[in-house]
């Protein structure tokens, strides 16, 4: 699956457009995330590591959605993908991550 913040993809027509697709996941930190990053974030300041895995986690998920999303409506590729995050819930640090695009059909490549 092509997947691209473009709106188009390189060397390939566009044959059909299908919709827009998305991945949602929501998270929250587990509690010793929780405490490990805050930990980290009041004492140490720098690149929150137990953040970041979280994040990168969620990120990875709501792609994964998209791209079964889209592979259900028979897509070769996403186009003008986005990501999105929303706090969902700021007492437990519950975020949204929203990914979404336009799924489309291509026109077959031609091998020489």
């Amino acid at each position: 699956m092509i997947v691209t913040t473009g709106g188009a993809v390189e060397g390939r027509r566009i044959v059909d457009y299908l919709g827009i697709v998305r991945g949602i996941v929501v998270r929250a930190p587990t509690r010793r995330q929780r405490i490990r990053g805050s930990y980290q974030a009041r004492y140490e300041g720098g690149n929150v590591v137990e953040y970041v895995v979280l994040c990168e986690a969620a990120r990875k998920d709501a792609f994964e959605r998209l791209v079964e999303h889209a592979t259900g409506l028979g897509a070769d590729a996403v186009i003008a993908t986005r990501y999105q995050t929303t706090p969902f819930a700021q007492k437990d640090m519950t975020s949204e991550v929203l990914v979404y695009g336009t799924a489309v059909r291509l026109e077959p490549s031609v091998r020489v």
